[in-house]
């Protein structure tokens, strides 16, 4: 595989939601970026995105104006995939989730790219495995999930395949610990790997508060917000359970266990709203009614938390 000090010009496809942010990551840290697009308005929107973002980081004292100017003059756009695969030494992908896409897309790349390029996909949830069974090369594919928004967000998963070879992993590792990200490698795939097996386990207890009558949403969110939030982010879920000892988590488990949601379907209260077209913030309407001004505070407010949560990460301080 071509090695970490090897790397310097990026694939990049996609540049929506989670591409025009990777495309920033790479290019914040000199590499080239050749971001694709699949129409040349998909680039002229994803470069007024970067440049929105940019300014937002300038604000903040995370970008200086010399760094911005030359940031931008790295990514170039592109619309087709041999063009995104010309002179690259490394694949990170945001197309569609959609399996048969992806696939699609890395079969036409493989035939563009050498076998010793890792391919990485940002994919949320898909199986690495089953995502690169059309590949001759397997064992250089390997998922490298960024959380959205992902230059905002240092966590990046690093996710194999059955067949990932274990340089591919650690490869991607150092090269995501490069440009600043907090790369976590996972020991196998799992369907939504660890992020989003956590988050939803708690997305489900929370509907289910809300479902049973226990309390409104408002509530259940106020809880964790000025609660078990505020610890997350300084000892995860699992050292509390050390902290305050084995003994008292095992015996509130031993009741409170058998209490908690175990859905195996989806909750009737999200079914629900999803039927009747209240689809959250970009519908006006979910869990919340949302006006255009309520979602502008809660954008802004979670960009100034995460923001200071970076400073911090830069400077090495912590909460």
């Amino acid at each position: 595989m071509r090695q970490v000090n090897e790397i310097k010009r990026i694939c990049n496809l996609g540049c929506g939601t989670m591409g025009f942010g990777t495309a920033i990551d790479f290019a914040r840290h000199g590499y080239e970026v050749n971001m694709f697009g699949r129409r040349d308005a998909s680039i002229e929107r994803a470069m007024g995105n970067i440049r929105a973002t940019l300014a937002i980081m300038k604000a903040n004292e995370l970008l200086t104006d010399e760094e911005e100017r030359a940031l931008v003059k790295r990514i170039h756009g592109v619309t087709t995939i041999e063009e995104a695969a010309r002179d690259v030494d490394f694949v990170i992908e945001s197309v569609a989730e959609d399996m048969a896409v992806k696939q699609q897309v890395y079969r036409e790349l493989e035939g563009y790219l050498p076998a010793d390029v890792i391919f990485a996909t940002d994919s949320s949830g898909f199986s690495p495995t089953k995502v690169s069974s059309v590949l001759d090369h397997p064992e250089r594919f390997v998922v490298a999930h960024f959380w959205n928004p992902p230059h905002l967000i240092p966590l990046v998963e690093v996710v194999p395949g059955e067949k990932t070879s274990r340089e591919t992993v650690d490869i991607t590792w150092k090269l995501m610990e490069k440009i600043g990200k907090k790369p976590a490698a996972l020991l196998k795939e799992a369907p939504g790997f660890v992020g989003n097996r956590l988050q939803f386990a708690l997305l489900r207890e929370a509907i289910h508060c809300v479902q049973d009558g226990i309390a409104t949403a408002e509530t259940v969110d106020f809880i964790c917000k000025y609660g078990i939030g505020r610890r997350l982010g300084v000892t995860g879920p699992l050292e509390p359970a050390d902290l305050g000892g084995l003994d008292v988590f095992y015996n509130i488990s031993a009741y409170l266990n058998a209490d908690l949601a175990d859905d195996k379907d989806c909750s009737p209260v999200l079914k629900q709203c999803v039927d009747a077209g209240r689809l959250g913030a970009k519908s006006g309407t979910g869990l919340y009614p949302w006006t255009p001004e309520e979602l502008e505070n809660i954008e802004r407010r979670r960009e100034e938390v995460l923001i200071e949560w970076l400073k911090k990460d830069k400077t090495g301080q912590k909460f």
